[in-house]
């Protein structure tokens, strides 16, 4: 049996998952309406977070296709997964055209030497311009040092959404056969004869957990053949590990089947072996025939999480204690290599990741599962490098309407942000910014504020650069609850003149909770419960309606990039609430006085 392996790249968004989806569908692996996407989190948020496996059976060739995340906190998900396969598809919204996730991908791609062909997707949509989106693919393809092979891609013209391609804009469209016929003719049939009878290497790209199986690896065979119960080595290098393969599973469709043996080419999913890790080379022999070590991109930023210590802790979640928190932490490490932990703090656990969204994804997670935990406002990492300060920067590309682009650079601008292009094209503008990663750090609240919600703002991680030094960013001020009880209405009315609050009439609050923020940039000492004096006279006009804004409802994301250095967020399965680290007034005061 012929087989070919390919992955899907695209910017968020650009409907990757769509189109295999569709390829699901027609080739009957899948009902009509089973998607790939099928994590809580990327159903709610309509991106790809974990990269996946599935496998389509098209004209006797068996073409395994890997599903990647768009999103560059998730770049150690993309990177792994490229390694393993022989050609990308490379998807592009026609009328967005190559964006920035685009870009790194593509980077991603052409390093490792792959062809990729490109599937103009989105082509009936009113401002999609092929011609030019076509164009400014070949750019890029230029700007990234595409050798004159890369350079002669294969174009396919598509509508994810129903399913359609051809080849030429002119050609009638019925379903995707003019794509899937093409990546037989272009992509290597990796099932030759000479590799399947050379003796077995695989490595492994990525992990998967299973409660009852424990970790398995998910990897690439490059030759030979692998048998369920056979006795493997796993080298990395630097040790060998060897070990019995308890079960051995392939993919068909979006299901894994318990196979008996699995030859060059395919790519299966390993039990039995709990030291198994990313990047291992799988071998049957004790020989020294390693394929190249997969490297994966290091943190940018940290934060601490501990037990929730709040007045309101243990009503709801189920797991509160370090030991719990610590087991769950554990257990990310076996799958999310992009993580790190240090534990040496005894009950506080240093959490280092890619980004914002890659932690606050994994909180979000824990959150769901019936965690409680505090969390400390987010850190960029800084390195000394040659004995100077280095910090991680960020290029982000934004797009905005043109009105809105001079607040954004002065914005950024105070941030310490540079400038690289900017181009305006029928009232919109697109910016691309270096930016330090300290200070994009609570600034996509802004931005949706500042451009009226109608920018686009996208990041990838640049590089470790010199620290730039200290960033302006805009102080909000937090409005403190003074007292513990129910929020009334009457006082929240006359807060909300003082700022934006995050809680509405009804809430339970406590002393030293954050219930609001003011735009002087000053704490501030308030009491929400508090109600009005009643007497038993009457006076005309004194019973006005009060009318109360709806209040701010904080997300993960908005809330860590809101949250002020001495203050914690508090994480359970029904809130978000934002803290004073010490809750009392007077702690605070004299918690500053020896800070001083």
């Amino acid at each position: 049996m012929e087989m070919r392996n390919i992955a899907i790249i695209a910017h968020v968004d650009h409907g990757k998952t769509t189109l295999t989806d569709a390829i699901l569908e027609q080739t009957g692996m899948v009902e009509r309406g089973v998607s790939m996407d099928s994590n809580d989190l990327e159903k709610e948020r309509g991106i790809t977070i974990y990269a996946k496996n599935t496998s389509v059976m098209y004209k006797d060739t068996k073409i395994n296709i890997l599903d990647t995340p768009g999103h560059a906190d998730f770049g150690s998900e993309v990177e792994r997964v490229l390694r393993s396969i022989d050609s990308v598809l490379l998807i592009v919204d026609a009328a967005e055209g190559p964006m920035p996730q685009t870009k790194f991908v593509l980077k991603k791609s052409l390093e490792l030497g792959l062809k990729p062909i490109l599937v103009l997707n989105k082509i009936d949509k009113p401002a999609a311009d092929v011609d030019k989106a076509e164009e400014d693919v070949y750019e890029l393809f230029l700007d990234l040092g595409a050798d004159d092979e890369q350079l002669n891609f294969k174009t396919v013209y598509a509508i994810g959404r129903d399913g359609v391609a051809a080849l030429s804009m002119d050609d009638e469209m019925k379903d995707l056969t003019p794509l899937l016929d093409l990546v037989l003719d272009e992509v290597p049939n990796v099932a030759t004869p000479e590799r399947l009878d050379a003796e077995l290497q695989g490595q492994v790209f990525n992990l998967a957990y299973d409660n009852f199986l424990g970790r398995m690896g998910i990897a690439r065979i490059y030759k030979g053949t692998v048998k369920n119960g056979q006795h493997i080595f796993l080298k990395d290098g630097e040790k060998t590990i060897t070990g019995k393969i308890a079960k051995l599973f392939s993919f068909n469709g979006l299901q894994r089947v318990e196979v008996g043996e699995a030859s060059a080419g395919d790519i299966v999913m390993i039990a039995g072996l709990p030291e198994i890790f990313i990047g291992q080379t799988i071998l049957a022999t004790d020989s020294n025939d390693l394929l190249p070590a997969i490297s994966v991109d290091e943190p940018t930023i940290s934060m601490n999480m501990f037990v929730n210590d709040s007045p309101f802790s243990g009503k709801v979640g189920k797991y509160l204690t370090s030991r719990q928190i610590l087991d769950r932490l554990e257990k990310e490490l076996e799958v999310n290599v992009g993580l790190k932990i240090d534990t040496s703090e005894g009950s506080k656990f240093k959490v280092y990741g890619r980004g914002e969204l890659h932690i606050a994804v994994l909180i979000e997670n824990m959150r769901r599962e019936g965690f409680e935990l505090a969390v400390s406002q987010p850190e960029v990492i800084i390195k000394d490098i040659d004995g100077q300060k280095h910090e991680p920067f960020e290029e982000v590309t934004i797009l905005v309407p043109e009105e809105f682009s001079g607040t954004v650079i002065d914005k950024l601008g105070k941030r310490k942000g540079i400038m690289n292009d900017m181009q305006t094209d029928n009232g919109q503008t697109r910016m691309i910014f270096s930016v330090p990663t300290r200070g994009l750090l609570g600034y996509r609240n802004e931005f949706i504020v500042d451009t009226k919600g109608e920018g686009i703002l996208t990041t990838t991680f640049e590089d470790f650069k010199p620290y730039a030094g200290t960033i302006m960013k805009t102080e909000y001020g937090s409005m403190i609850s003074m007292a513990t009880g129910k929020a009334l209405g009457f006082s929240l009315g006359n807060l909300q003149e003082r700022g934006t609050l995050y809680i509405g009439a009804g809430t339970e609050v406590y002393e030293g909770m954050v219930v609001g923020n003011t735009t002087k940039g000053a704490d501030m000492e308030v009491n929400p419960t508090k109600g009005k004096q009643l007497t038993n006279m009457r006076a005309s006009g004194s019973d006005e309606t009060i009318k109360i804004t709806p209040p701010l409802e904080l997300s993960l994301e908005m809330a860590m990039g809101l949250m002020r250095e001495d203050e914690y967020l508090e994480v359970t399965p029904d809130a978000i609430r934002l803290r004073k680290q010490y809750l009392k007034e007077s702690e605070r005061a004299r918690n500053k006085r020896q800070t001083k």
